[in-house]
């Protein structure tokens, strides 16, 4: 197996993941879990507003 080379030939240096800390520094991950945790939240919150309007029979068909 050939090992990864750059454009002068030699041997590139290996790419290393970064860490969860360095990832949890990003505001762009802060702002990506905000979003998703505001839709989540409105998103639950409208269903049990139907579930409570359907229980109580303020929906009744």
């Amino acid at each position: 197996m050939t090992g990864a080379t750059d454009s002068d030939g030699d041997a590139a240096e290996e790419v290393r993941r970064p860490s969860v800390a360095t990832v949890a520094r990003d505001r762009r991950v802060w702002l990506i879990l905000a979003v998703v945790a505001g839709l989540l939240v409105c998103c639950c919150s409208a269903v049990v507003g139907t579930l409570i309007a359907l229980s109580s029979g303020l929906l009744a068909a």
